[in-house]
């Protein structure tokens, strides 16, 4: 009888050691890979982003680029997304495609779930470098709020939930002193600087950024490198310079740099001598000039300028 004992006993070990290897090497495949994100749990909710802020907690850097909360998105399934483009003023269907730790991409950019629930979500930007992915981030953190959220819960609207914070508002604030007292130190202006012609004569375009899926609907290009197109007709000669302005808080214009490379040895010299007459006398005669804002408060700014004079005025056409 006792060795009946031992001997089931000795089959009872033997058959746990199979089962706990057994799991062990189920384990060991599994370790360290993670589930596929599911966005079952929301589907269907609108989320708004609210803020878009640096690692440091602010949305504004330096050079006065601001991150400002655009996207409205929604989860129809797991494969796919609604976005809102602030450009077409529409929602417009995106593939989605999951990765692990949280990784996915949608509309031609690859974010991380930070946190996700029915009333907010938090994303992060990561950066694509050529076939691969950082994961460590563009350090750039998205906030959404599901509309109901923001209307039944916190009883206020995307409007007053994405204006700049204290911080930001004290950090512009000091921005602004330098490049006040400085205008080596100039910003791009959130408001950018207005050039207004006086006179017929003087016609003034500014370029404008198309938003568009290749550049994720991104137009920031228009304030942060704000470039106008100026011609003048019956000016003195025909001409065509191209350089860069900093407009100071009280719209005074101070002549930047050329904005062309040079070939020919001393033409630099004239170019800029003849270029800075032309911003001293045409510019600042027919020109009315508001300085750039950041905040509503005016500071010093840059623009660029491609100014074309024509000794005749432009043709019309009488059958138009």
């Amino acid at each position: 009888m006792n060795n009946q004992i031992k001997r089931f006993a000795l089959v009872l070990l033997t058959m746990i050691s199979i089962i706990n290897a057994g799991c062990n090497n189920a384990n060991s495949n599994n370790r360290g890979k993670k589930e596929l994100i599911s966005f079952k749990p929301v589907q269907g909710i609108k989320y708004i982003e609210v803020k878009r802020l640096q690692k440091n907690g602010l949305a504004f850097n330096e050079y006065g680029y601001q991150l400002q909360p655009e996207w409205q998105i929604s989860f129809t399934k797991d494969d796919s997304a609604r976005i809102y483009s602030p450009i077409k003023k529409q929602f417009i269907n995106f593939p989605l495609s999951r990765g692990y730790d949280s990784v996915f991409n949608t509309a031609r950019t690859w974010l991380r779930m930070r946190k996700m629930n029915k009333d907010s979500m938090i994303l992060e930007i990561l950066k694509a470098q050529n076939d691969s992915i950082d994961i460590s981030g563009a350090k750039v953190f998205m906030t959404f709020y599901a509309e109901n959220y923001i209307k039944n819960v916190l009883h206020s609207d995307t409007a007053t939930l994405k204006r700049p914070s204290r911080r930001d508002t004290l950090y512009v604030k000091g921005l602004v002193a330098k490049a006040n007292s400085d205008i080596n130190k100039a910003f791009a202006a959130r408001e950018v600087v207005t050039l207004t012609s006086k006179s017929p004569r003087v016609k003034v375009t500014k370029r404008r950024t198309e938003g568009t899926l290749l550049n994720n609907f991104d137009t920031s290009d228009d304030y942060l490198s704000p470039t106008f197109d100026i011609t003048i007709d019956k000016a003195y000669q025909d001409f065509y310079y191209s350089f860069s302005i900093c407009v100071d808080a009280q719209g005074q214009m101070h002549y930047g740099k050329p904005l062309i490379g040079f070939s020919e040895q001393g033409y630099e010299e004239t170019y800029i001598r003849l270029s800075r007459a032309l911003m001293d006398s045409y510019l600042k005669y027919y020109l009315q000039i508001t300085p750039g804002k950041t905040l509503n408060i005016p500071h010093a700014s840059v623009i660029s300028v491609h100014v074309e004079g024509k000794t005749a005025p432009a043709k019309t056409d009488k059958n138009k």
